[in-house]
């Protein structure tokens, strides 16, 4: 950590590196507040039209094709999600001792409200956005933000001193924060996950996740999966002494957290235990969900949302799309939409919701992948694999000794052999485990086109 730093921007300096919803986003900020603002991007113009509109429209500069020795002439950099550090404009940047920050951390600074945000390496999502219809439902004044699709320094301007602001954050907006800080923080879990970003060190990767309690004290909350042994582990290692602690699971009945007994979900906070909701009850099915259930009931609570107010959204929520996302059932085939499965351990959830046989739809841009975890739910669950995008040979390889697996060139060639493949009774589920990036923009272009093709069947 660098320590906390200088926050004034006005009149400085300041370069943004990626045009995209994140750095477009503080692009905006910047300007208001201040500072001279210029934007570079390594993407082509045409792609980026839309941003260079909107950065002509405020009076901003903005490059793309590549970032020119102009990027370097500021006082501070600030880096959208998207850009790595190990790029090599970052790391020309550090090499000349120029600021870095992330896009989070830059827009915390003008937040004048109780910060929750939500990390790990699954659920990330679904937990924030059930944070967010919690409180919506609780009558409480909130945004939801961050990695989720909706730039935070976006809406930082909307908020005041009574509201609250839920962030879904990724490691990649964690790596570059220097006083981020806030007033709830929450571990999902930590499994390996985008180690072409981290030199392939799961370490490095979980020190990222664990800056989200770096700045918090007594007076915040850190909630946490304490059945996830690395997560676990480490925040009892790094956070124990200074964060007040809240773990949910299954297996123990905490002093202060969420946990299953005979079959309901409690919390207790301050010495009270609340009955909140039997499990079968909860709408959003599976192990993952009723994690994310646990850690999402105790944000509200802290929050001041009613245990009864709680109880009625979590029976009612229907999750989020491309997260298990039932599509439709076509001659008694269901199909099911979780493309925001992009790693191995999102697929390992997936194949436990099913009861049903499954026809599976997996791969696209591999991250180093192993697929080995996945073994035993093959062998029990899935009738056949449709093996797609840039990594098909791999998934082919992997998965041949456990079922039929065949490779298909398009997202539509995908979905016609898994509906032949299927049987009535069947589900047909897509569930890369892969990232998006050979044939789409991102998971929810990959989404939205495995609807459209299973809609027209």
């Amino acid at each position: 950590m660098q320590g906390v730093r200088d926050k004034e921007i006005a009149g400085k300096k300041i370069t943004v590196i990626g045009a995209a919803r994140s750095g477009a986003g503080v692009a905006q900020l910047l300007k208001e507040k201040g500072a001279a603002v210029f934007v570079s991007d390594s993407g082509p113009a045409e792609k980026l039209r839309a941003q260079m509109k909107v950065m002509a429209s405020m009076d901003i500069d903005i490059e793309t094709g590549g970032h020119s020795n102009r990027v370097y002439d500021a006082e501070m950099m600030v880096l959208s999600p998207g850009v790595p550090s190990t790029a090599p404009v970052v790391r020309e940047a550090r090499r000349r001792e120029l600021r870095i920050i992330s896009e989070l951390e830059l827009a915390s600074w003008f937040c004048p409200c109780p910060i929750v945000a939500v990390t790990g390496t699954n659920g990330k999502t679904t937990t924030t956005t059930l944070i967010g219809r919690l409180l919506h439902d609780g009558q409480k004044r909130h945004v939801v933000a961050g990695n989720i699709g909706t730039a935070f320094s976006s809406v930082v301007s909307e908020l005041d001193d009574a509201s609250v602001a839920v962030l879904e954050v990724s490691s990649f907006q964690l790596d570059d924060i220097e006083s981020f800080h806030p007033k709830i923080s929450i571990i999902l879990n930590i499994t390996p996950d985008h180690l072409d970003r981290y030199e392939h060190s799961f370490d490095r990767y979980i020190a990222s996740k664990c800056r989200v309690f770096e700045n918090q004290t007594k007076e915040d909350v850190l909630i946490y999966n304490d059945d996830d042994a690395v997560t676990r582990e480490h925040v009892e290692r790094l956070a124990g002494s200074h964060v007040r602690l809240m773990p949910f699971g299954l297996h123990h009945a905490f002093e202060e957290g969420s946990y299953v007994d005979r079959g309901r979900l409690f919390t207790r906070i301050d010495g009270q235990a609340q009955d909140v909701i039997g499990v079968e009850e909860i709408s959003i099915k599976g192990i993952h969900n009723l994690y994310n259930s646990m850690a999402a009931a105790l944000t509200a609570q802290l929050m001041a949302v009613s245990v009864p107010s709680i109880r009625a959204t979590l029976r009612n929520f229907k999750g989020v799309e491309h997260r298990l996302e039932f599509v439709r059932e076509v001659n008694r085939v269901k199909f099911v939409n979780d493309s925001k499965a992009t790693n191995v351990d999102s697929v390992w959830y997936a194949l436990q919701t099913f009861k049903e046989p499954i026809v599976l739809l997996l791969g696209g841009r591999d991250k180093g992948n192993e697929y080995g975890k996945l073994a035993d739910l093959t062998s029990k669950h899935v009738k056949a694999i449709v093996a797609i995008g840039e990594s098909s040979e791999k998934v082919y390889r992997a998965f041949l000794s456990l079922c039929p697996v065949i490779k298909a060139a398009s997202m539509e060639d995908a979905v016609k052999a898994a509906s032949t493949l299927a049987s009535p009774g069947d589900v047909v589920l897509l569930s890369p485990a892969c990232a998006s990036f050979d044939w789409f923009d991102n998971y929810e272009h990959r989404g939205r086109v495995f609807k459209e093709i299973v809609n027209a069947l």
